[in-house]
């Protein structure tokens, strides 16, 4: 099983910028995907990006594509959002989450098709 922390929430002015980690522990070896996920208040979480380890593809939701860029260090098992030209609308809860068999196609950006989940770090935009 693997365990999975993030950090790197804050708060910020409309136009910032902030980097999420994600720190993986146990058996890191099983992961073949990983993904970003959002949930703001009163709505359901939602994917925003997600990376294949084995090749480091990445695959991005429309509302954040060319803004964020998930990235990884396998070294530090550590699994990275960038976000740049954050809105107002980018408040919410951020997670990260894991794959051990990948959902290619539609089915990566439905929470249900991961497995484990890290327990959330807060971005605030404000305008």
């Amino acid at each position: 099983q693997v365990q999975l922390l993030e950090s790197g929430g804050g708060s910020v002015q409309t136009g910032g910028s902030l980097r999420l980690s994600c720190v993986a522990s146990g058996y890191t070896g099983s992961v073949n995907c990983m993904g970003w996920f959002r949930q703001a208040p009163g709505e359901e979480r939602a994917a925003l990006a997600v990376l294949y380890t084995g090749g480091e593809s990445t695959y991005y939701f429309v509302s954040v594509k060319d803004r964020f860029i998930i990235s990884q260090d396998n070294a530090k098992n550590t699994l990275y959002l960038q976000m740049d030209g954050l809105k107002p609308e980018d408040t919410g809860m951020y997670y990260c989450a894991a794959q051990y068999a990948c959902v290619f196609g539609g089915g990566m950006w439905y929470p249900a098709s991961y497995a484990t989940w890290g327990q959330g770090t807060q971005v605030t935009v404000s305008s």
